[in-house]
């Protein structure tokens, strides 16, 4: 008999075997055991589809991060994103079930509904208006109502309509010139004004060599009428069928903002990745600017401003009166038709 076995035979007549084993048997466990913060399996994980309105770009970082970071698959969802742009209407991918959940600006989703289509808000992102008109100092561009009788250019689609409803407003009558989405005209002197967004065509004026002093700005967001923009949002039925998964796809969400606001290098990296795979013609000094202008658009700057995920309900009883008062739509559901924030736990 081998040595070895000879020694293992002496061990376990005295005992010392049995004694071992437990400790042994336990430890395997402790190994074999799933980590409690790990998420449920794979696979039995949710499938769901998110679109953007948008290509990669930090305006979406909070979603790519929880992706990349697996918070996603920690709160029980398979997530996919796709891409979003001119010729992708995220509308019609929930209809069409490519989709089951959507970022939507709030003015663009009460249009949809005043058109029939039965969504449903789940969390709002960002809760105040990045949205600007930039306009040439040098062409008498100085306060908003210098725009009357000029030559604005203004987004069409669901971008529309805030600057409309600010004109309206503000009693301005511009010459509305359709702005496709670059600068480019404007650059051209092709128009005296044009749409920006704060974190994202207002920065590409400034790398295109404009200066700050150059331009006339006219932000759309006020502490009375903050105008929010990107929420999520799914078909009715989609939320009723599980809303459970509405609750994941909200809570994952904005803990991945959280993320993102508290490891802006990380993200930082992780959109960039994303941008790289998808192509996107833009650079690191870009995104980096978009991220920290958008942050305080989603985590108020001030305590009281509003609760980060949640929409509140005067932003979006202004948002729709104003709306209804300028003829955008003919009328806006009860904020408790439209939100289904009890889904929604932020901390």
């Amino acid at each position: 008999m081998p040595e070895t076995e000879i020694s293992m035979l002496r061990a376990f007549r005295s005992g010392r075997i049995m004694r071992i084993l437990p400790v042994v048997l336990c430890g395997m466990a402790m190994l074999s055991a799933p980590r409690s913060d790990a998420g449920p399996p794979a696979d039995v994980l949710k499938p769901v589809t998110l679109i953007l309105q948008w290509a990669p770009q930090s305006q979406f970082a909070g979603y790519y991060v929880a992706l990349d970071k697996g918070i996603y698959a920690k709160h029980g969802l398979d997530l996919t994103i796709l891409r979003g742009g001119p010729d992708r209407e995220q509308v019609d991918y929930l209809l069409r079930g490519r989709a089951q959940y959507a970022t939507r600006w709030l003015t663009t989703a009460l249009e949809d509904m005043d058109r029939g289509v039965p969504l449903k808000h789940v969390a709002q992102v960002i809760n105040r208006s990045n949205l600007a008109i930039v306009g040439w100092k040098d062409r008498g561009i100085e306060s908003a109502q210098d725009l009357s009788g000029r030559r604005v250019g203004v987004w069409e689609g669901q971008f529309r309509p805030p600057f409309i409803a600010f004109f309206k407003a503000h009693g301005i009558q511009p010459q509305v010139v359709p702005q496709n989405y670059s600068i480019n005209l404007f650059l051209r002197r092709g128009v005296e004004a044009c749409s920006a967004m704060i974190y994202n065509e207002y920065h590409m004026i400034y790398q295109a060599g404009v200066d700050e002093d150059e331009l006339a700005l006219f932000t759309l967001a006020s502490d009375d009428m903050p105008l929010p923009e990107d929420g999520i949002y799914c078909l009715r039925e989609t939320h009723e069928r599980d809303p459970a998964v509405s609750r994941a796809m909200a809570d994952a969400s904005m803990e991945g903002w959280r993320y993102a606001a508290e490891h802006p290098v990380e993200a930082l990296a992780i959109v960039m990745k994303y941008v790289r795979e998808a192509h996107v013609p833009t650079n690191r000094a870009h995104m980096k600017w978009m991220l920290e202008k958008i942050l305080p658009s989603i985590f108020p700057p001030r305590e009281g401003l509003w609760e980060p995920g949640r929409l509140c309900r005067k932003a979006y009883r202004k948002t729709a009166d104003m709306m209804v008062e300028q003829g955008l739509i003919r009328r806006a559901p009860a904020f408790e038709e439209f939100t289904a924030q009890e889904c929604l736990n932020v901390p």
